[in-house]
This record gives C-alpha cells, structure tokens and sequence, in this order.
C-alpha cells in the first residue's frame, strides 16, 4: 500500500481532513491501534503531521502514524474538567496585530496576547496596523518601544501605504501561524493584501478571534495561496484560552525581560511585588524595565492569585 505523509486540516465526527505534501485533500480516519493509544494518551488535533495509507477495500484513507509535537496552542478542558485540549499542534509563531488607531491601542490587551504566546511557548510576533493613521510624531515607536526592548519582533504595516507588507509575507512564509487580536485591527485587510488567494477563508479567521468562539468550535488551517506549505491557524480566540493553568508564581516567566532578574531577588518565590530587595522592582526603579509593562505583570499576577484560590 502507498503510504502518504501529510498534515492534518480539520476533523469533525471522528473524519480528519488530510492535506497531502501534493496538495490533496483528503478524508482519513484513525487506524484501529492509534484509536485505543488515543484514548489512553494524546488526542490527534489540527497541525498534527500524519501518514495515510489507502483502506484495504479501496473506500478512503485511514491514518497510520502520528508525528512528534514540537509545540502546541492549548486551552483548558470545558465543563470543569481538569486537563488541556489541544487547539493546534506544531504551531510556529503567533501575529498579535494591534492598529495604530481606529481602534486606539491598550498596551494592557496587547501584554495579555504576548503572555498568553508565552504560556504556550510559542514564538510572538507583534504587528502594529494602520501606521499611515498616527497624527503625533513618533507614537508608533513609541508605542513599539517596549515590545521592541523585550525582545519582541515588531511590524509597522499600512495596506494603504504598502508599508511592510514584503516583509510579513516573509514572516509567513512557510510556517503554520495563528492570528489574533482585538476587533478591528484590520486583520482581514492586512491578510487578504498580504495573499489574495485567502479572500473569504481570512472573514473566517477574524470572525473567530474577534467574537471568541465556544470550545465546541474546532480550529482548522488555512493554507497560505503562496505554495511555500505556509499555514494560517483559524481557533478560538486566543483571549480565552491565554492564561488556563498557569500558576501565579510562574507569570514572571512570561515576560522576557524580567528573565534576567529572576533568581536574583532576596527571596526565592519573590513575586516581584511588596516583597523586600526585589531585583525586578530595582531593575524598574533603575529604569530599565518599562513600567507600563510591569504595571500590566502586576494586574495579571492579582488574576492569577485570584484563579489560584479557587482552584
């Protein structure tokens, strides 16, 4: 039998859409042996990369093998239950767009996207929308400034103006990206220009990250028209499913340029808040952490204690 890798689109009643490496589509579903190892271990989610191989009788496709992850965009089970369902497997990097104005930008919305990117170790991307609509003097750098010092890579784009649409095409390319951000941002406009092919596929993808759909919508990738085996993520909304599980005292991880201070203040499980010789607090008052930044840690970490009690 000829046996096909490729990787999964979507799947619905136990029927995964498969995208072979020539670009067909096609039903599978899972062999006998993966069902039962899928009961007991890891659920097959969009992302996965699979083989297929034809079934004996010549009616469809029946999925053999499942790849190694090498990441996931995950969000804690419905109803209560403990444990995560996975949105999507082997995701690259996550595009946090945000316009200049209309709508005005929050930093607070904007470090909630980056910590939820974080939490899931995923590789962020900061695109800062509409820059042809800023009227003050350097506010679109100083709106970048922060994100920029953190280590974050950040586009300035216009689809009016063409202004870094190439080089986010580039970013793009060839990686499996999910796309998030507050309604609008010009998502839509930006994806549509940035590959035409997408049309109404990419109302589908700011639709769900916009109006946050429920957990009993599953996520499906969008191929990219460009042929480079790039992928846009359609899930639900990233604002829902940030923070699930994350521990209060593990928060400081997710802000990269807290990194270098940790470990180094007086007390171990140092919070970075009232607490005495906080090295992060010193790095703040020496100015070297931003403080709109910390400002935002602070709010985050009284969510999280607050989720930590009642579990």
């Amino acid at each position: 039998m000829s046996v096909r890798p490729g990787i999964v689109i979507e799947g619905t009643g136990g029927i995964w859409q498969v995208r072979t490496r020539d670009g067909e589509l096609v039903p599978a579903a899972l062999a006998g042996r993966l069902k039962q190892e899928e009961r007991d271990h890891v659920k097959l989610a969009v992302g996965d990369h699979v083989t297929v191989e034809p079934e004996e009788r010549g009616q469809g496709f029946r999925i053999v093998s499942i790849g190694a992850r090498h990441s996931v965009l995950a969000r804690r089970e419905p109803g209560g239950r403990r444990g995560e369902r996975v949105l999507a497997a082997n995701v690259d990097q996550v595009l946090v767009v945000i316009s200049v104005a209309n709508p005005e930008p929050h930093p607070r919305m904007i470090d909630r996207f980056l910590v939820v990117c974080e939490a899931n170790d995923l590789v962020a991307h900061l695109v800062l929308n509409k820059v042809d609509l800023a009227t003050a003097p350097g506010a679109v750098d100083a709106l970048a400034h922060p994100y920029e010092r953190a280590g974050y890579p950040v586009h300035r784009t216009s689809v009016k103006q063409d202004v870094g649409l190439d080089e986010l095409r580039g970013v793009l390319a060839g990686r499996v990206t999910a796309v998030t951000g507050p309604s609008g941002v010009g998502k839509s406009s930006l994806l549509n220009t940035l590959h035409p092919g997408l049309a109404l596929r990419t109302q589908e993808i700011s639709a769900s990250v916009n109006k946050g759909r429920h957990t009993t919508v599953g996520s499906k990738l969008v191929p990219l028209p460009d042929g480079s085996d790039g992928y846009l993520v359609d899930t639900p909304g990233l604002r829902e499913i940030g923070m699930w599980g994350l521990p209060a005292d593990s928060l400081d991880q997710c802000f990269p340029e807290f990194r270098p201070y940790l470990g180094e203040c007086r007390f171990q499980d140092c919070q970075h808040d009232v607490e005495p010789e906080c090295a992060v607090r010193a790095a703040l008052a020496a100015g070297v952490l931003h403080r709109g930044r910390y400002e935002s840690y602070i709010k985050l970490l009284g969510e999280l204690r607050l989720s930590d009690k009642v579990r």
